[in-house]
């Protein structure tokens, strides 16, 4: 099994962070590669379509929205892993209210693909994704 993760600092509380990220059905607002979601299974899973209009469909598995995380497998997409367990994260920076650190990890059985690629795969989408949230909170 493979994992990365990757952290920013991003300015905004973590409240209002969470107000943008904290929905299972929010990526659109702020993830300009994913322009579409759709809830489905009373709100547990969602079906994506990226630029190139392929499908990732995703299950929510766990969601604390005191503690600001969510969850998700992956149920169908077209990356070249199984096993796939994502969470996002908001957490708050000591003594800066007005900040948040933000955090997206995932771990994964590469499959057909060297473990290195599959890891990079998913740390630039997550880094890209953190990147994107930075200039909409901006």
């Amino acid at each position: 099994m493979a994992s990365t993760s990757v952290s920013r600092i991003v300015p905004a509380s973590p409240a209002d962070v969470w107000q943008l990220i904290g929905g299972f059905d929010s990526l659109p607002d702020w993830l300009p590669f994913i322009p579409s979601s759709t809830l489905g299974d009373g709100g547990r899973t969602r079906r994506l379509k990226n630029p190139d209009g392929e499908t990732i469909v995703e299950r929510l598995i766990d969601f604390d929205e005191e503690r600001r995380f969510y969850s998700y497998t992956i149920l169908e997409a077209p990356f070249p892993v199984t096993d796939y367990l994502s969470t996002l994260r908001v957490h708050a920076v000591a003594g800066d209210d007005s900040v948040s650190e933000v955090q997206w990890s995932g771990r994964f059985t590469p499959r057909d693909v060297p473990d290195e690629e599959a890891v990079a795969l998913f740390t630039g989408i997550y880094s890209d994704g953190l990147a994107a949230l930075r200039t909409a909170l901006e």
